[in-house]
């Protein structure tokens, strides 16, 4: 060691430290502070976004993914510069880091479309958790908007999860998004039954039942004129959380009331007529066989 050490000169001392190791260093301390103070910085913006967020009526998923989302890219820059202070050639590395964010891109295209409609979930919220929608071809009430995938449960208690590319890019039908909803019913009467009275009853029902609200005004009336029985149309408004409670309800009353009231509720029926026809004398002489003489 000692053999190795008396080659270099004084001079040659001096000269590797002026020219690499001082210059080194403060490359290294520069690298350092610029970390330091960018993480300082991204801190002080990431504290500043969450703040802003808070405020706003966004879905607390969607704040903690764009915080994550924005807190590595800005963490990133950092880090890029960091290196660029230590000499490293940061353009090949943003090039390579983009080449590969590319082909990552082309094979988790799906997934990418996923996140996508994700994040235009959570931003313009067609529904929410606790809400029973139908979407995809299915229904069932949301329990969670995940970023790729949304889980529903289904009304016999089924968990069904849906890509959420398949939910934004179809129908969405929010059964919750309004407070009241209108339950349209149909009832049946025969031909020959009274039609005020039938019509009187169905008025009574919808002022006993205190779950039907009275604005806006239930409708009654006949809507059509149908080959077995005169049809009534009830269109009574109730919230919507007591939607599928009084369409039970009222539907059982009204079968009880009729039969009270001597009211039929009549069901398709066919008379099948069977016409028999009497052969005639030539027709039963042609039948006749002959048998030939042995």
């Amino acid at each position: 060691m000692e053999d190795i050490i008396s080659l270099f000169t004084a001079e040659d001392i001096e000269r590797y430290i002026n020219v690499y190791a001082i210059p080194w260093a403060i490359n290294i301390a520069m690298a350092v502070i610029i970390f330091v103070i960018g993480r300082i910085v991204v801190s002080i913006v990431m504290s500043m976004f969450a703040k802003v967020m808070a405020r706003s009526k966004y879905d607390q998923m969607l704040i903690d993914f764009l915080e994550s989302i924005i807190s590595a890219v800005l963490m990133l820059f950092v880090i890029v510069a960091s290196l660029d202070e230590l000499g490293v050639n940061t353009t090949s590395l943003v090039a390579i880091l983009g080449a590969a964010g590319l082909a990552i891109g082309l094979s988790l295209q799906d997934s990418l479309k996923n996140f996508a409609a994700g994040v235009m979930l959570l931003v313009f919220k067609p529904f929410k958790s606790g809400n029973f929608v139908e979407c995809a071809g299915t229904a069932g009430t949301v329990q969670k908007i995940g970023i790729f995938t949304s889980t529903l449960t289904s009304v016999d208690n089924k968990e069904i999860i849906i890509p959420n590319g398949k939910i934004y890019s179809d129908r969405i039908t929010n059964y919750s998004a309004r407070d009241t909803r209108r339950c349209d019913m149909t009832f049946g009467i025969g031909y020959d039954d009274d039609l005020r009275k039938a019509k009187a009853v169905l008025q009574e029902l919808v002022d006993e039942e205190e779950r039907i609200l009275k604005e806006p005004a239930c409708l009654i009336g006949v809507n059509d004129l149908g080959d077995n029985s005169v049809n009534f149309t009830v269109r009574p408004w109730v919230a919507s959380s007591d939607f599928l409670a009084v369409k039970l309800a009222f539907t059982e009353a009204v079968k009880l009331r009729f039969d009270e009231e001597g009211i039929s509720i009549p069901y398709p029926q066919m008379d099948v007529h069977i016409h028999k026809q009497e052969k005639s004398e030539e027709q039963e002489k042609d039948k006749v066989k002959i048998t030939p003489e042995m």
